[in-house]
This record gives C-alpha cells, structure tokens and sequence, in this order.
C-alpha cells in the first residue's frame, strides 16, 4: 500500500486536543444501521464504485463506507473526532489506512489522490471554503470527488434550519443543517459531473454525486 508522509507534530497536537464529541459518536454508532437501511445507505452502495489507486476519505467516521472500497484502492481515511476513530479501526481492511487529520489541513503533497470521498462531513467542518480548496489541491489532475451532503432547503424549510441550527449543532457534534454545499462547491472551482438532489432522511434535502477541478 502507499504510503504518505506523515504530519506527526500535528496528528500529536489534535490528539492530545482531546477533540472529538463523545456522546455524538455513541449516538451516531447506535443511529448508523437505521441510516443504511434507508436513503443514506442506498445512495452510498450507488455512488461508490469499487475504487482503485489512491483514494482519500475525509471524516470516515466509524467506517461505513469501507466495506465499499475495492481490493485496488490503497484508502487513507481521515478523522478528527477520536471517538470515531475508534469504531473506524473496528471496520478497516488491509488496504485502509487511518489518521487523524481535520478536512482544513490535509496533509498531503499536491495532487496526491485519484479520488477523495466525502459523505456527511462538509455539513460539519470548521471552515468550508478551507476544506474544499485543500480537497482540490490534493487531487490529482482529472481526479473526482465523490460526496453525500445534506443541505439548506428552499423557503420555509430554509428558514426553519435557520433558527434551529444553534441548537442542532450544538446536538449533533458540529453539523450545519442549513449549510449552501452546491453553492459552495460551485465558488471553490468544482464542475460537477453528476449530481442528484432529494432526501437524505424524511426530514433534511440532499445532494450526492462527482465533482471534479474546472
């Protein structure tokens, strides 16, 4: 499997951060099979091919999509949250690769992956427009980014994500309900090869699909 350097110094200080969200990660654990048995679960086993070369995974989580990744892709799958981390290690094969890493400071030279997927994760970063300008630069020329989000809605629906999001991040380790993810793949210089729209779950607008560099 390749390999990438590592950024000790920082995976050290996350880890020593104690970051993470304990009682979200044994919510999410507990929530995860009822997921995959609905739209989530459909839309990952679609989208995700079996990938070759190298493919990097940006807040894995506790590992739902690894069972997807074929034998040829060499996967180094990041995540901040230790909590996760530990549920990932459970699930990851010999071609999977785990570190701690937030989707802002990826590290890794340029143009380092054929592939990098995203699935329910640009909901919760820090810093979007950061995260997906490290995204494209790590992407080698021609590469694709393959992502799940959940979304603002239109209207009212719009408008109630808006006053509940203090406290549904606050609740849900950090996710922005009512996050603009097209708008910002569109602004980072992403041109999408497909992309679908609908629910994610019975009550949050989706969008999932293959973005690539202009």
């Amino acid at each position: 499997m390749a390999r990438f350097p590592h950024n000790d110094g920082m995976e050290q200080q996350q880890a020593s951060a104690e970051r993470g969200h304990r009682w979200f990660a044994a919510f999410y654990q507990l929530s995860a099979s009822a997921m995959e048995r609905g739209a989530v679960g459909r839309i990952r086993r679609e989208l995700i091919p079996p990938l070759a070369g190298d493919v990097l995974e940006i807040g894995a989580g506790a590992g739902a999509n690894f069972p997807l990744y074929g034998d040829a892709a060499r996967v180094v799958a990041l995540e901040p949250d230790p909590h996760m981390i530990k549920r990932a290690k459970e699930r990851a094969g010999a071609n999977i690769e785990i570190r701690v890493a937030p989707a802002e400071r990826l590290p890794f030279p340029d143009a380092s992956f054929e592939s990098v997927v995203s699935t329910l994760v640009l909901c919760s970063v820090d810093d979007l427009p950061q995260s997906l300008a490290e995204i494209r630069r790590v992407l080698r020329p021609g590469g694709e980014l393959l992502f799940i989000e959940h979304v603002r809605g239109a209207g009212v629906l719009g408008r109630a994500q808006d006053i509940v999001q203090p406290v549904y991040g606050w609740f849900a380790g950090g996710c922005h309900a009512n996050r603009r993810t097209e708008r910002a793949l569109r602004a980072a210089g992403f041109a999408f090869d497909r992309i679908e729209r609908g629910k994610v779950n019975p009550l949050l607008p989706g969008i999932w699909g293959i973005a690539r560099p202009e």
